[in-house]
């Protein structure tokens, strides 16, 4: 880990990035944003495609874009702002900053900012780097009132080669974080891996919002009855309380990141009927 001077220098950027980030569209349900459909507009330090900026049964807003950017460039200059964010790495070589230090982590590893902490990512590899941007604002974003004063989750890497794996029945998922955070309730992420042809459950329905991303391989989502299938990049968003399942489409291992969030306007789940 290295100290970077320049963060030193960020309240007049940390003022540009402060303002309320204000959903232009009405609440959005569940939906699915095959890679490629998605538009791939040229930005100065490589592309960019826009999936979605809604608020949602649970937030206030719910963000998401995915970033390419070319070799030696950087998103940005370090900034913060209040809503919380995750980045999640489709392929390429990343060197992230949190508040002054830096790492680096490749393909499949997930970054999380919390709440006002300072950040960047910039391309350290020969080739593209691509990744998933979620920005996540809840009631309590812009309310510093209704903030939790003692998250469980702080700003950090979560590195695909550190992860650990555990074996499923359909093929294995890693864990990659869960806890609460400034803003949210509960913010819980894994990683999925499942065989050709199956399934990693049946449909099903639970209170909380729900992020998929498809990282390897085809993907059929089914959403109240409605199945589409989703290759690397795709992302599917699964309303509170709507049914939905995944199964692998392809006769190879495909793999996918699963996002799962709380927040204060989340339903209370059903109480368990008595057998």
């Amino acid at each position: 880990m290295k100290i970077l001077s320049v963060l030193a220098a960020l309240p007049c950027v940390c003022a540009l990035h402060a303002q309320p980030v204000s959903p232009p569209r009405p609440t959005m349900g569940s939906a699915v944003f095959a890679w490629e459909k998605l538009v791939a507009r040229p930005t100065p330090v490589g592309e960019r495609r826009d999936v979605a900026r809604h608020a949602t049964p649970t937030l206030a807003v719910f963000e998401c874009h995915i970033t390419t950017l070319n070799p030696g460039a950087a998103s940005h200059e370090p900034h913060r702002h209040p809503q919380e964010e995750l980045i999640i790495v489709k392929e390429g070589t990343l060197e992230v900053h949190i508040n002054g230090q830096t790492q680096v982590a490749g393909r499949g590893s997930t970054f999380f900012y919390a709440s006002n902490d300072a950040h960047r990512v910039r391309n350290v590899g020969d080739t593209r780097a691509t990744y998933w941007v979620i920005n996540l604002a809840s009631a309590a974003t812009h309310a510093p009132a209704l903030h939790n004063p003692a998250p469980s989750l702080k700003s950090g890497v979560f590195d695909w080669e550190k992860l650990t794996v555990t074996p499923t029945k359909t093929g294995e998922r890693r864990a990659v974080l869960e806890g609460s955070t400034v803003t949210l309730a509960k913010l819980q992420s894994h990683i999925t891996t499942i065989e050709g042809g199956v399934a990693a459950h049946g449909a099903h329905r639970h209170p909380d919002d729900e992020i998929v991303l498809v990282a390897e391989g085809a993907i059929e989502a089914t959403i109240n009855g409605r199945a589409e299938v989703g290759g690397p990049g795709s992302v599917f968003f699964f309303a509170s309380d709507d049914l939905h399942g995944m199964k692998n489409a392809g006769a190879t291992r495909a793999r996918y990141h699963v996002i799962r969030l709380v927040t204060a306007a989340t339903p209370k789940p059903a109480p368990a009927t008595a057998k």
